[in-house]
């Protein structure tokens, strides 16, 4: 009889490791819409996300342990529990623990620019970067290094059209990546724009300067981040987007 309940101490461990996992699910999933709608800060919203993950990898660890003792046989108690609790914890830490590998294989760069050294200038976007922590000017210092050693290549893109041709397609090319435009100066060949991503709602500001470049026009672009020492590479793609875009036939 006692062979067949099974061992009352996994079973309630796994039942453990299944409420650790769904509560560690309900954290990740929560950080994002927090910060997007609730204001949560952005330290904060990372440092809920990492106990997060330490939940799911604590609930994970839990479910193994008590997989096998409690046999597939014994499902009205622990080995459902515990197989769920794998299967949730390694859902919930999955989102975490690729960012924070990417964040360990990115540069601390949070600014990137196809014109390192003359970098377009943020102008209409500045007084929406109230209270981030990231400073509007560009970094300087290491920051060309860094980005040329990680992301070689990105740069300028040279159309074979005038600059009013290719100011509409830089317009057109914004607007197709779901920028909110924020400013739009043929004359000036200045466009400004804020970029907010998917799950978090992080906002970065990006600006793209047209010029005359003998018969056609160079375009660079810079995309730079309110808060945070590192992007994680997300200016670097959206750039490299922007590029593919635009070179593109029209």
């Amino acid at each position: 009889m006692f062979a067949r309940s099974g061992n009352p101490v996994s079973h309630r461990l796994a039942r453990m490791a299944f409420i650790m996992a769904c509560v560690a699910a309900l954290i990740v999933a929560a950080a994002g819409p927090l910060h997007r709608f609730a204001g949560l800060p952005f330290e904060a919203t990372f440092a809920l996300f990492r106990y997060g993950l330490y939940v799911a990898v604590a609930g994970v660890a839990l479910g193994v342990a008590t997989i096998l003792p409690t046999r597939p046989g014994d499902r009205r108690r622990g080995f459902v529990a515990a197989v769920l609790a794998v299967a949730i914890g390694v859902a919930a830490a999955w989102m975490p623990l690729t960012l924070f590998v990417r964040a360990q294989q990115s540069p601390e760069l949070n600014d990137i620019s196809t014109d390192t050294a003359n970098p377009p200038p943020l102008v209409a976007t500045v007084p929406l970067r109230r209270g981030a922590t990231n400073p509007p000017a560009w970094p300087g210092g290491h920051a060309p290094v860094l980005q040329r050693d990680a992301y070689p290549d990105i740069g300028p893109v040279v159309l074979a059209v005038p600059p009013a041709e290719a100011f509409k397609r830089v317009e057109a090319v914004a607007r197709s990546m779901g920028w909110d435009i924020v400013a739009s100066v043929p004359a000036e060949g200045r466009l400004e724009g804020v970029a907010t991503t998917d799950w978090f709602g992080f906002r970065d500001d990006v600006v793209v300067r047209v010029k005359a470049d003998g018969s056609g026009s160079r375009v660079d672009i810079r995309s730079k981040s309110r808060d945070g020492q590192t992007d994680l590479g997300v200016n670097a793609r959206r750039i490299r987007e922007f590029m593919m875009r635009l070179r593109a036939p029209a």
